[in-house]
């Protein structure tokens, strides 16, 4: 018998802190153990994918749960912390030499996701609630930005707590399900780009120019830089994120999807000055640090119970995902485009601002800004793509 809510065993919101630090920390020590089988272990199941499902289990067997304020400041404060000591990294005109190819994966990705919607919707209506489409716009949302793209059309289509729910869960479970297939086929692109006849020598020359420019200007992080990165980190956050609340809500801008976007401009603006220098020092990788925190909150907001209880919502949600990838491969094979463009494509669309530098890191160790500049062109055209699939997905509901 799962606990209920009420009986989690881990409430306070430092405790949850500790517990999910321990996790993701333990997950990434353990990964790092010179071991031939621990290390083919996590090459098929990497620690990423770990930092999220290790917290669902937790929250499913009622350790930790599936609400709290601590999971509120993390998305609020923790994620434009993170973005913006990514986006510090940012080579934004060796990002350009990559062509026109990422972005025509990504807007693939997003006609995927589109047209996905009504097809899946159609299928399993009988089985749904007569408001699922709701439901369905508030998902376009997170499948083509994230979860600030997801909350902003929550408001635009007034979805139903009781459709956001297992909404939540289709979320979490398809979705990093496939981002996991992602990173397991990275270990697998140069025979696919070989099959595709691809060209990935522009995206291995770049990720090695990128790559041997941080090492060389590489140093040991001290104590000043520390606290000038957390400074920057924190103090630009907070205040984007104030601002971002006195600015008008529509159904389409929320006050989390205003921080995104001026995070988004700070950091690459600031990529272009002497701040920049930071990422010496491993901005960055303080920056990932709150990236994966964010995503074990977003694991423990998800009951692995729920899955039982709406089976139609997680077979539409499968269907759906999957005219996503047929789209998005078919564009890579008639733009004989490489695996690398396939996977920031679709995470920038279904993964967004805080899965898709994850997931291009993976593939390309020095392009994860690429990813999460793929992320913030979701969260850009994102709520404005899924306003028009809900709309697709009521005229569904009336036939």
């Amino acid at each position: 018998m799962f606990l209920t809510l009420n009986a989690a065993l881990i409430q306070e919101p430092m405790a949850l802190l500790a517990y999910l630090s321990a996790l993701v920390g333990g997950v990434y020590m353990l990964s790092q153990w010179n071991q031939p089988a621990v290390k083919k272990f996590f090459h098929f199941a990497p620690p990423l994918i770990w930092a999220y499902f290790l917290p669902m289990i937790s929250t499913t067997l009622g350790i930790i749960p599936d609400a709290s304020s601590l999971y509120d400041f993390v998305s609020t404060y923790i994620l434009p912390f993170g973005l913006l000591l990514l986006l510090l990294s940012t080579d934004v005109p060796a990002t350009l030499k990559l062509g026109p190819k990422a972005i025509l994966l990504f807007l693939s990705g997003t006609l995927g996701v589109v047209i996905g919607a009504p097809i899946a919707l159609a299928i399993f209506q009988p089985f749904l609630p007569e408001d699922a489409w709701r439901g369905v716009g508030a998902l376009a949302g997170s499948w083509i930005g994230g979860t600030a793209n997801m909350a902003a059309l929550v408001e635009a289509v007034d979805t139903p707590k009781d459709v956001l729910s297992p909404i939540i869960v289709v979320d979490t479970v398809v979705a990093y399900s496939w981002m996991g297939i992602m990173i397991a086929l990275a270990g697998h692109q140069d025979k696919f780009n070989k099959w595709n006849k691809a060209d990935n020598s522009v995206v291995e020359k770049i990720n090695a120019q990128i790559g041997e420019i941080a090492q060389s200007r590489s140093k040991p992080l001290q104590v000043p830089q520390l606290l000038g990165i957390l400074g920057l980190g924190f103090g630009v956050s907070y205040v984007v994120r104030k601002f971002s609340e006195t600015l008008p809500e529509t159904s389409v801008l929320s006050a989390s999807t205003y921080t995104i976007m001026i995070i988004a401009f700070i950091g690459v603006m600031l990529s272009f000055t002497k701040v920049r220098r930071l990422d010496d020092y491993g901005a960055s990788n303080i920056g990932y640090a709150g990236i994966y925190l964010l995503l074990t909150t977003i694991g423990a907001k998800a009951d692995l119970t729920a899955v039982v209880e709406a089976p139609a919502y997680i077979a539409m949600g499968i269907v759906w995902l999957l005219i996503h990838i047929l789209i998005i491969f078919l564009f890579a094979r008639l733009l004989r485009a490489p695996l690398f463009f396939v996977a920031v494509g679709s995470q920038g669309n279904i993964g967004g601002t805080s899965s898709a530098p994850v997931v291009a890191s993976v593939f390309q160790p020095a392009l994860a800004p690429v990813g999460l500049l793929m992320g913030i062109v979701g969260n850009v055209v994102g709520t404005y793509a899924a306003v028009a699939t809900a709309w697709l997905a009521e005229l569904v509901s009336k036939m």
